[in-house]
């Protein structure tokens, strides 16, 4: 008889392509169930406003036009259905592809049936198909992975987020109606489907046996784990029996589950059948012995008697760390059974004190688990270190054989026939790695485990060989996507556990950066001899020491588990290392910098400066206890901080240029809009004090300060982001002379007949204060808004003069010759003030501010803007002259004054060429009035 998955028997090719199908199917919903737009959820109160008029469930369909009349009425409700479309129709389409599958895969499944029962396979029927070992597997396996779908899409995917999917993908490509009654099978629980499936799925729990790796009556349960997890799934497609008919279930349960009621179903999801079948009356009634206390302290006790015991001879096969070659060949049957045992052991308990396989709502539950934990005197700690040691045992033993020498080629054949053939069945507890997390990330961690986590995720990844046995078989094309699928969530978990490597190293880390910075005095290049017993300081220096032999045992551990292929993704432990502590330098310094740097925005700076000091000096312990421990763990310690505390503060400089207006914004922005109105800035001090106190606000040490804190990476942030701010007040700018101006008839007259009264620009108006005095008149009521604008805007550019001066500094302190070379970048080529004229009492505004903020408006336009300015300024100086001489006015009005000093301050920051104040002006000492002793110091 040909074999029934040889290439040339159709029938069992054609049922090897169903189930390599099923397999492909569950890893895509999978893969897609970690991808389900949160909008469709509809949780928050946002989305539910924004977005409930637009996202149907099925009630869709009782009135369709209505639905869409209601979107039609509205053009902002289209203008967003349009924009979610394309945003989403993608994801949708996914989505859809990945439930036709489903819907296809059954009917696929059941057309088979179909030509079985009517003779188009020659010589085969369901029944000689039942009595073939593989086509009896294979049919098993394709119920069972169409319920396994169902189970995904169930618990994976609401009910309501695939009822608004679906619809929304109905609306946007105009799929039948057929096809979504289709689909609306996916939304019950009850996974009974439109087809007839008794003559198969009744007969499926009585067709499996006792494993010959497993012949022992008290590992029944593990030997038949598979068998029961098809059969918990395959019963749901009859569930009369589950509800009625008791006898079976009985039996069921007698065979199944008489010592378990946690199962593994589908690569490590577990399902409680306490919970499972708690609403089915035979099926709940059969498994309450199973449930009984006196059982579950029965089962809880010999399985801590076991794992003693197993622990015990492990350790004492692994006495000197490895297996002996005479060892192995001599004790074959001890070796196989000590793995046997310890991987029944590690599996039961793994099942049964997960976690996630106890409804803490349910009483019985939570009585059954404590009893667990405390009549197995169970510690996560003891399970771990078991499953380490029988990973590192079963590595162990593989590698030897390998290695064998020709003289024991006797000894290795009868080993090949008792052991190589169960060695994988033996080694299989992937049902285990969703509560093998939380033991993997258990706190206590010890360095000594560390060495052997290669061996573990080595035993965990054999698990990928179940769902790519068939895909494998069948030739198919999804064997790599799928691959790539569960590789890619292996690596996923070995990340997690080895994340807790770099949180051990940080912890010891941590204390040393409170010696380093609290405790240990720094030894001056030069001391008295008598002081050097102080300067010691043996105590807390050896507490380092201790902490740094910690941490290097941690990197040593992780770097002797060399390159390891975790399915088909090669993993660099010492690349996974340098992620892990990257990930949790990450955490650790924002979480530092955002303690540090939450304060009240009105914050005095004598509130704030102690502040940033201890921030300061937090951040100094941290770089220098970086610094200091790089080479116990054989990493670039400097460039990782440095990229690292970059990126932090550049996502979040970013995230504030995005989203600058939000409350909580930085220290420089709170000034920036602040220190305008209340303050004067000395620009000789650097210095802005207060106008009615002459009290010192804020001045150049703020930004040493943030230096110390932040780094050149905050000032440069700080220093995008009142670029940002500039921009936006420069808009706003425009947005009110658009509206003031451009906008306002009466304004526009009043400017139009100044601007003929002021004609030509170079001669003299006669009676200039009654114009301008006029014009001002007529507009005043733009001035204030444009004035607040323009000052804001010259605020935030002596901000960034002063982060700029720091900048330079610190550049040319640190790295003078790198200073030499890219003086640009280090912001040696912005401008420096030698000196400014500050507002007089009277004064209602601080005059740089003002300077600046007009230059910086000016440069936005062309430079011929620019030259009519300063010449209307030069046109009201000889005007307002002028006048004073044909008064005999013996001394400069105090307008003519001002228009000089911002003349010449405007021309010194500008960086224009004299010739331009002096073609345009007269000299005042011609004038014939007395000039002000300011005015003479700046030769004008």
């Amino acid at each position: 008889m040909v074999d029934f998955l040889a290439e040339n028997n159709l029938c069992g090719q054609a049922i090897l392509r169903i189930v390599s199908c099923g397999n492909a199917i569950i890893a895509e919903l999978l893969r897609l169930s970690e991808f389900i737009p949160g909008v469709f959820r509809l949780k928050d109160k946002a989305d539910q406003q924004k977005y409930g008029d637009i996202i149907f469930d099925f009630s869709y369909f009782k009135g369709p036009e209505a639905c869409e009349g209601k979107l039609e009425a509205k053009p902002e409700l289209l203008d967003l259905d349009e924009e979610f479309r394309e945003n989403n129709i993608e994801i949708l389409t996914r989505f859809y592809l990945a439930f036709q599958s489903v819907h296809k895969y059954i009917v696929d499944l059941n057309r088979y049936l179909d030509d079985l029962n009517e003779g188009i396979y020659i010589q085969q029927t369901i029944e000689t198909v039942l009595l073939n070992e593989d086509g009896k597997q294979l049919l098993c396996e394709a119920l069972y992975l169409y319920g396994v779908m169902l189970l995904v899409i169930d618990q994976k995917i609401e009910g309501e987020v695939r009822e608004r999917m679906l619809v929304s993908y109905y609306r946007y490509r105009k799929w039948t109606v057929v096809c979504l009654c289709c689909f609306a099978c996916i939304y019950t629980s009850q996974y009974i489907m439109g087809f007839q499936y008794e003559h198969v799925s009744v007969s499926f729990y009585g067709m499996v046996g006792i494993v010959s790796a497993y012949p022992l009556p008290e590992h029944r349960s593990t030997a038949l784990a598979t068998q029961a997890a098809m059969l918990y799934v395959i019963l749901y497609f009859d569930a009369s029996i589950l509800h009625t008919q008791q006898a079976k279930m009985r039996e069921i349960v007698d065979k199944y589950f008489p010592d378990n009621w946690v199962i593994s179903i589908y690569m490590g999801m577990t399902v409680n059948l306490a919970e499972a079948w708690e609403p089915y009356k035979a099926a709940k009634t059969a498994l309450n012995y199973t449930l009984d206390i006196a059982n579950v302290k029965e089962q809880a006790n010999r399985y801590a008697a076991v794992t003693e015991r197993v622990h015990s001879q492990v350790q004492q096969f692994l006495k000197e760390g490895y297996l002996r070659e005479e060892l192995v060949l001599d004790n074959i049957p001890k070796l196989l059974n000590c793995l046997r045992d310890c991987n029944v052991a590690i599996r039961w308990l793994m099942l049964h004190t997960a976690d996630t396989a106890c409804d803490p709502n349910n009483k019985r539950l939570r009585q059954m688990k404590d009893q667990i934990l405390t009549d197995s005197r169970y510690n996560p700690r003891v399970l771990f270190q078991l499953l380490l040691d029988t990973a590192q045992f079963e590595f162990i033993l593989k590698e030897m054989f390998k290695q064998m020498l020709s003289e024991k080629q006797a000894k290795w054949e009868n080993y090949k026939k008792e052991g190589s053939e169960r060695m994988t069945e033996l080694a299989d507890v992937f049902s285990g790695v969703k509560p093998l997390t939380r033991w993997g990330r258990e706190k206590k961690f010890s360095p000594s485990m560390v060495t052997k986590l290669r061996a573990t995720f080595l035993k965990l990844a054999s698990a990928l060989d179940l769902p790519l046995l068939r895909i494998n078989q069948a030739n198919s094309p999804d064997l790599l996507s799928v691959s790539q699928y569960y590789s890619g969530e292996l690596v996923s978990y070995v990340r997690k556990v080895l994340q807790i490597i770099p949180e051990s190293m940080f912890t010891s880390l941590l204390k040393i950066i409170k010696l380093q910075t609290h405790d240990i005095i720094e030894v001056p290049t030069r001391l008295d001899k008598d002081k050097l017993r102080d300067y010691a300081q043996l105590g807390p220096r050896y507490e380092v020491a201790k902490l740094t032999h910690a941490i290097s045992i941690f990197t040593e551990g992780i770097l002797m588990m060399k390159t390891t292929l975790v399915g088909i993704i090669k993993v660099d432990p010492k690349q996974l290392l340098e992620d892990g502590i990257r990930k949790e330098l990450v955490k650790r310094v924002a979480l530092a910098l955002h303690r540090g740097l939450i304060f009240n925005p009105r914050a005095k700076p004598s509130e704030l400066m102690p502040k940033l000091k201890e921030m300061a000096a937090t951040m100094d312990g941290f770089h220098r206890s970086f610094e200091y421990i790089q080479d116990y763990v054989n990493i670039y310690g400097l460039k990782i901080w440095q990229e690292e505390v970059s990126r932090i503060i550049n996502y979040n400089v970013e995230q504030e240029c995005n989203n600058f207006l939000r409350t909580k914004v930085t220290l420089v922005v709170h000034h920036a809009q602040s220190l305008q109105l209340i303050t004067c800035y000395i620009d000789q001090m650097n210095t802005w004090y207060d106008v009615k106190t002459h009290q010192e606000v804020t001045s150049s040490r703020l930004f040493s300060e943030i230096q110390d804190t932040l780094g050149t990476f905050g000032l440069n942030g700080l220093d995008r982001l009142l670029c940002f701010m500039i921009v936006k007040e420069l808009q706003n700018f425009l947005s009110m002379f658009q509206k003031n101006v451009l906008r306002d008839r009466t304004v526009q007259d009043t400017l139009k007949a100044l601007m003929n009264a002021v004609s030509p620009l170079k001669g003299i108006i006669a009676n200039s204060n009654k114009v301008y005095s006029a014009a001002i008149a007529k507009t005043q009521k733009i001035w204030t808004a444009y004035l607040d604008s323009i000052m804001k805007v010259g605020q935030m550019q002596i901000l960034r003069r002063q982060i700029t001066n720091e900048l330079n500094y610190s550049c040319r302190f640190d790295s003078k010759h790198l200073a030499a070379v890219v003086s640009r970048t280090c912001g040696l080529g912005y401008f420096f003030c030698a000196g400014v004229v500050c507002k007089r009492p009277a004064d209602q505004i601080d005059w740089l501010p003002l300077v600046l903020g007009l230059l910086t408006l000016l440069k936005q336009f062309h430079s011929r803007y620019t030259e009519q300015f300063l010449t209307l300024i030069g046109q009201f100086i000889r005007s307002t002259m002028e006048q004073c001489t044909s008064q005999k006015i013996p001394e400069m009005p105090a307008d003519v004054v001002a228009a000089l000093m911002f003349l010449e301050d405007y021309i010194r920051y500008t960086k224009l060429p004299r010739k331009v104040r002096t073609n345009s002006l007269p000299s005042v000492y011609s004038a014939g009035c007395a000039v002000p002793a300011e005015l003479q110091r700046t030769h004008i």
